[in-house]
C-alpha cells in the first residue's frame, strides 16, 4: 500500500510530541508499505535530519514558507475569521507544492496529522486519514482559562477556530484518529464515537536505565537531583507546569528536604524558565541526550495544569524506571490508553476511577472538572462561532459523555493529586523511602512494556488505513 504521510513540521529532531509520534508511524508502517513523506518546516531541514527518515521513506518532500508570507497569512485569516494557526502552516506555495507531489505519488491512502493540515487537502480526491493527535481545541481552551487580556483574547479567538475546524473533519476525511479518548470527548461531534484512538508508544530498549552510562557525556552524575522535569520549555503547558513545581510544590518540599535539588531539562527554555534556576533548580537547556535528565534523577514529576493529549514524557520516566508524580489532567490519558485496544472507543472505560487510590483531593481538584470561564466567553462569541451553533443538537448525547464503567480497573504505576500539597506528600513520601523509590520504579517499567510498544499502537492506525484504502478502491 502507497501511504502520503503529510506533516505540519518535519519529524525530527524528536524534540516535540507530534514529531515522535509521526516518526516513530512512518517507521512502523514503512515494514509492510511504501511510505512517502510531506512536510511542513519553517526552519532548515538538514541533510542530518533528512537521513534518519530516508531509510524509511520511498521519496521525501520539505517545504519551507517564508516567514514574512506566513505572517501575513496570519493576518489575513485574523481579518477573514479563520484559523491563525492555518495561516501560518499553508501558504500558497505550499498548498501548490503538496498538489504535485500528491499526483507524483498517486498514493492508495493519505494520512495527515493535525488540522493545520487540513487545507492542503481540501481538493484531494484520494482516500483520506486525519490524525487530530490531540484536541487542539481542548488545549488552546485550558491554556485560555489560565490567561488574561490580550493573550485570553487570542486563545478565545483561536479556540473558536479549532473547534470548528475540528467539526468540519468529521465532513473532508474518511477516518480519524487521536491520542485518547479524552481528546475525542473534547470534541463535542455527534459522531465523535467513530474516531479510533491510536495511542502513542515508547521505545523501552532505548530509554532504558542500561541505556545510558553513568559516566562521561552525561548531563549530570546518576542520581545527582532527587528529582526532573523534562519537556519543550517553549510549549505554553510546560511553562506552566515549571513554574508550579518550583513556586509552590517545591517550597513545601524543601520544608522536610532543603538539600534536594531539581532539574528543569528541555529545548528552548523560554525567559520564564531560566527565571526559575538558582541553587537548588537547574535549567539544562537543550541537551544531546534526553536520556540523561533522567538517568541523573531519583524520580519524576509532571505536574501538568494545562494541555490535552498524552505525555510522552511520563511513559519515557517510567521506561527509564523513574517512579512518577503528576497530576489528574495527564495521568487520565495514559490510562485510557492502555484499554484502546480492548475498549470500544463507543463505550470508554472511565478511566478516573484507576485513580482511586491516589489521594482523595484530586478529584476535587481545580483541574479536575473544566472551568466555566469558557461557557461564558462563548456567550460574548462573534458570528465567527455560528459555524459551531449549526452542528447536530444531539451532540451533547454522543458516546463520550457517559463513559462506561469499567469492569477491570488498570492498575497504575504513577503518583496522583493536584494541589500542592498533596503532590508534595508524594514526592515526600518517596524521597523518604529508597525501597518505595525501587518499587515503583521497577512497575513503571513493566507497565509501559507491557502496554505501550509502538508496533501494537501503530497496528491499530494501520487497520484505520487499509480499511479506508480499501474501501474506496
Amino acid at each position: 500500500m502507497k501511504i502520503l504521510v503529510v506533516l505540519p513540521r518535519f519529524p525530527f529532531p524528536l524534540e516535540k510530541g507530534d514529531k515522535l509520534r509521526a516518526y516513530h508511524q512512518i517507521v512502523e508502517l514503512s515494514h509492510r508499505h511504501e511510505v512517502y513523506l510531506f512536510a511542513v518546516s519553517h526552519s532548515a531541514v538538514d541533510e542530518e535530519q533528512l537521513g534518519q527518515l530516508r531509510p524509511f521513506c520511498r521519496d521525501i518532500r520539505v517545504v519551507r514558507p517564508g516567514r514574512v508570507s506566513s505572517a501575513l497569512n496570519v493576518v489575513r485569516n485574523f481579518v477573514i475569521v479563520r484559523s491563525l494557526q492555518l495561516g501560518y502552516w499553508n501558504t500558497r506555495r505550499t498548498c501548490r507544492a503538496y498538489r504535485d507531489f500528491e499526483r507524483a505519488v498517486q498514493p492508495d491512502v493519505v494520512y495527515c496529522q493535525m488540522v493545520r493540515t487540513m487545507p492542503l487537502l481540501k481538493r484531494s480526491t484520494c482516500p483520506k486519514v486525519m490524525d487530530f493527535q490531540d484536541a487542539l481545541s481542548l488545549n488552546t481552551e485550558r491554556r485560555m482559562e489560565q490567561s488574561c487580556g490580550l493573550a485570553r483574547y487570542v486563545l478565545h479567538y483561536e479556540f473558536k477556530m479549532l473547534r470548528s475546524l475540528e467539526y468540519d473533519a468529521f465532513r473532508h476525511f474518511d477516518a480519524l484518529t487521536i491520542i485518547s479518548d479524552t481528546d475525542a470527548d473534547a470534541i463535542p461531534h455527534s459522531r465523535n464515537g467513530e474516531i479510533v484512538i491510536v495511542p502513542n508508544g515508547v521505545d523501552t530498549d532505548h530509554f532504558s536505565p542500561a541505556s545510558v552510562a553513568p559516566a562521561d557525556g552525561a548531563a549530570a552524575p546518576h542520581n545527582s537531583f532527587a528529582l526532573c522535569f523534562v519537556g519543550n520549555m517553549a510549549y505554553a503547558p510546560n511553562v506552566d507546569a515549571a513554574r508550579f513545581l518550583v513556586q509552590e510544590v517545591m517550597p513545601l518540599v524543601w520544608q522536610r528536604f532543603p538539600e534536594v535539588r531539581l532539574l528543569l531539562a528541555g529545548a528552548n527554555p523560554k525567559p520564564a524558565v531560566r527565571a526559575l534556576a538558582s541553587e537548588r533548580v537547574s535549567v539544562s537547556g537543550t541537551l544531546a541526550d534526553i536520556r540523561d535528565a533522567y538517568a541523573s534523577s531519583r524520580l519524576f514529576v509532571a505536574p501538568m495544569r494545562i494541555g490535552s493529549g498524552l505525555q510522552n514524557k511520563l511513559l519515557e520516566a517510567m521506561s527509564m524506571s523513574l517512579p512518577c508524580v503528576t497530576t489528574t489532567l495527564a495521568a487520565t490519558p495514559v490510562l485510557q490508553a492502555v484499554r484502546a485496544t480492548s475498549v470500544p472507543h463507543s463505550q470508554p472505560a472511565d478511566s478516573t476511577s484507576a485513580l482511586h487510590a491516589q489521594p482523595a483531593d484530586s478529584a476535587s481538584a481545580p483541574h479536575a472538572q473544566p472551568a466555566d470561564s469558557a461557557s461564558a466567553l462563548h456567550s460574548q462569541s462573534t458570528d465567527s462561532a455560528s459555524a459551531l451553533h449549526s452542528q447536530p443538537a444531539d451532540s451533547a448525547s454522543a458516546p463520550h459523555s457517559q463513559p462506561a464503567a469499567s469492569s477491570a480497573p488498570v492498575a497504575s504505576p504513577l503518583l496522583v493529586a493536584d494541589t500542592p500539597a498533596a503532590l508534595a506528600d508524594h514526592i515526600v513520601a518517596l524521597l523518604s523511602d529508597p525501597d518505595q523509590i525501587r518499587r515503583r520504579g521497577e512497575e513503571g517499567r513493566r507497565f509501559v512494556q507491557d502496554h505501550f510498544a509502538w508496533p501494537a499502537a501503530v497496528a491499530l492506525l494501520e487497520q484505520t488505513l487499509q480499511k479506508v484504502a480499501s474501501t474506496r478502491q
